[in-house]
């Protein structure tokens, strides 16, 4: 047992009226010691519950992703051939149980129009045990479940998209994923998931949300940890995904920290009004699979709407209707075929 720990949990779960908020550089420590498992598992799931039931500070947070930052993967930036910011996408681990997602399609699309891709996750997990991210690619025949940093790197230069699996990449943090399991709640590991990096410079991140007081709070975290690139949204089960039966509500980040308000509205732009629900794995990947090959599906609609807001928050169309007609075309030219296939070889000859 590690009495230095139990100090730290004392602190944030004595209760309304005693209980205090960790400083960051002890947020640091109690992450860092739950990662190496020096405190007990007694301790971290007492830890995790007590963090919940508080609700995580900006400045506990910022310590948080500063442990993550010290002993989680990094990936090398700064040589990547690119004219522009890698876009990290921070997407629930626990992925989609009720809603189709076009996140891989979104990304293939930035991908073929110069804009860098990192996203990060690993298997299905509790509490939604949805269908995760890294599941929909290894169905669209992409396995990035083996690659190491060097290898996500090299990808990434080559082919502009690549995946951070925390089972291979970063175990420590894949080691306190069965206490989301125990303890029956998400941890504030999860809030993590959605604004951590492994790149230290050059990026844009792009984090999901669900309640307004998170993004509150996402936003006092990048003030704290210096991130002046960012774009928050309010998605489809919290995810980097733009709804389509809802107004988008979207946070576009400014370098002073603070937020411009988007909201779009899918139907000004001749795109129904509603999503698309999850019937099953196997479907989505089939309508996934037909986007790629550049045939029309149900997501289509979705899978545009969201990869033309991105092509113009990234810059590669002046204009929102522009963007819209651009993803449509790289769809409809068949280059999300041709990327997939060059991800595929160049994973296959690491």
């Amino acid at each position: 047992m590690s009495n230095h720990f139990r100090e730290l949990l004392k602190k944030i779960g004595s209760g309304l009226h005693t209980g205090k908020n960790l400083s960051r550089e002890e947020a640091k420590e109690a992450t860092k010691m739950m990662l190496l498992q020096e405190a007990t598992p007694a301790q971290i799931g007492a830890f995790m519950m007590a963090h919940r039931i508080k609700r995580p500070t900006p400045v506990e947070l910022a310590g948080m992703l500063d442990a993550y930052q010290e002993l989680g993967p990094k990936l090398l930036t700064e040589n990547l051939p690119f004219d522009r910011p890698i876009v990290v996408f921070g997407n629930p681990y626990d992925g989609r149980n009720r809603t189709s997602s076009v996140m891989p399609i979104t990304a293939l699309i930035l991908a073929c129009a110069g804009v860098p891709v990192l996203m990060h996750g690993g298997d299905s997990m509790p509490t939604k045990h949805g269908i995760p991210l890294i599941r929909m690619w290894q169905e669209l025949g992409v396995n990035f479940t083996h690659l190491s940093l060097i290898q996500t790197n090299n990808l990434i230069a080559k082919s502009g998209l690549g995946f951070i699996y925390l089972r291979h990449n970063f175990t420590l943090a894949q080691n306190l994923v069965p206490y989301r399991e125990e303890i029956g709640k998400r941890p504030p590991f999860a809030t993590l998931e959605l604004i951590w990096s492994p790149c230290l410079s050059n990026f844009h991140l792009v984090s999901g949300f669900v309640h307004p007081p998170t993004e509150e709070r996402f936003l006092e975290t990048f003030s704290l940890r210096n991130v002046t690139q960012f774009t928050t949204i309010k998605g489809l089960e919290g995810s980097c995904d733009l709804p389509l039966g809802r107004t988008a509500i979207i946070g576009l980040g400014k370098d002073d920290f603070s937020l411009e308000r988007l909201h779009l509205h899918p139907q000004d732009y001749g795109f129904p009004n509603h999503d698309i629900p999850l019937e099953s794995e196997e479907k989505l990947i089939e309508n996934l699979a037909n986007i790629i090959k550049g045939n029309t599906s149900e997501l289509t609609p979705l899978a545009i709407y969201n990869a033309g807001f991105y092509l113009w928050r990234f810059g590669v169309c002046s204009d929102l209707k522009t963007a819209f007609t651009h993803a449509e075309t790289i769809i409809k030219e068949g280059k999300l075929k041709d990327k997939l296939l060059k991800i595929q070889a160049l994973i296959n000859n690491h």
